[in-house]
């Protein structure tokens, strides 16, 4: 749907992982005998995003735009063992 211009691309994502909860949430209840899904409670996505180790917020510039670096600027900082 999102190469379709039907949905954004974030829509569909979305109604991906609605589906996907639908799907494993049935299979939860049929109380398959090994390894059933658990499913969360549903709550504030925000919650995810505070935890540790959490996928990180999006963020306000997501492509910022490249800079150019003198090769020898570089190659020196990389014997120096910095980080850039």
């Amino acid at each position: 749907m999102a190469v379709t211009g039907e949905k954004t691309p974030q829509q569909a994502m979305d109604s991906l992982a609605e589906e996907m909860d639908q799907v494993m949430g049935r299979l939860e209840r049929a109380g398959m005998a090994n390894c059933a899904p658990k499913l969360n409670a549903k709550g504030d996505p925000a919650k995810w995003l505070t935890d540790k180790g959490a996928p990180w917020k999006k963020l306000a510039n997501e492509k910022p735009k490249g800079e150019t670096i003198a090769y020898e600027k570089l190659l020196s900082a990389w014997k120096e063992g910095k980080v850039r």
